[in-house]
């Protein structure tokens, strides 16, 4: 049986280069991987902090739509994986009936999950101003994205994976319906929602409010905090338990 695609999807203040773990790690168990970038992002890490001017148009619509694009390009079944934003995509994705199946990592609230003060801190604050781009401070990075790391990771982690990101999704979470699902869907794919036990900009407390507004649906939900996590989990060391838990639960969960 030919294994299914699994399609990953980046959050704000990263591009598709914080998958590259993961990639590697899938890649060598047979798998295909795709990870493009946000709509005029680059995917080369040093190329997105000169970031395009179309950058500052991109909102959550036009995120979504690229990744579904990419789905229905595919000529078999397709598995997601995304985080923080890119969660909240494969949970849009999956509403819409794309994708067989999805993981969310610390995923942005959908319409209807209220963000913690430390999440408003974090990303929605910084991030004001729906028409620009913007570019998270270091000191920020360290205090709510990799809050665990000790200091000489955390400068790593921000050097190797730190990138603007426009403003205009964040404002689309508390305005407009770009961000809304339909919870009793009872037909989109089964979904994990995997939460960080001390992340700060997406809260597990978060993920569990997400995790119960599902509970109208049949559908398959589940939800996984990881102890000792912050929300850079994808590429923090032990980032290889996160890549883990995710696809372990696709091959026992995805629809074959």
């Amino acid at each position: 049986m030919s294994l299914p695609t699994i399609l990953l999807i980046h959050g704000a203040w990263m591009n598709s280069t914080c998958w590259e773990g993961f990639q590697a790690r899938y890649n060598a168990a047979g798998y295909t991987t795709l990870a493009p970038s946000w709509p005029h992002l680059s995917d080369d890490v040093q190329a997105a902090r000169a970031p395009d001017p179309a950058l500052a148009s991109v909102g959550l619509p036009e995120i979504v739509e690229r990744y579904a694009a990419v789905i229905r390009a595919q000529p078999g079944p397709v598995v997601l994986i995304g985080h923080s934003f890119g969660g909240l995509v494969v949970q849009l994705l999956l509403d819409r009936g794309l994708g067989v199946a999805g993981v969310a990592i610390d995923s942005a609230p959908p319409q209807g999950v209220l963000p913690s003060w430390s999440a408003l801190r974090a990303s929605f604050w910084p991030s004001l101003g729906a028409s620009r781009v913007h570019t998270m401070s270091f000191e920020n990075f360290a205090r709510d994205f990799a809050s665990t790391s000790p200091a000489a990771a955390q400068r790593a982690l921000y050097d190797r994976y730190a990138v603007p990101s426009p403003g205009r999704p964040f404002s689309q979470l508390v305005g407009g319906s770009a961000a809304k699902i339909d919870w009793k869907n009872g037909q989109r794919g089964p979904l994990l929602l995997i939460a960080g036990e001390k992340d700060l900009t997406v809260t597990a407390a978060m993920n569990r409010s997400n995790a119960e507004k599902w509970e109208k649906s049949p559908a398959l939900t589940e939800l996984v905090v990881m102890p000792g996590r912050d929300h850079a989990l994808i590429v923090a060391a032990g980032w290889e338990e996160v890549a883990d838990k995710a696809i372990g639960w696709l091959e026992k969960n995805a629809p074959r």
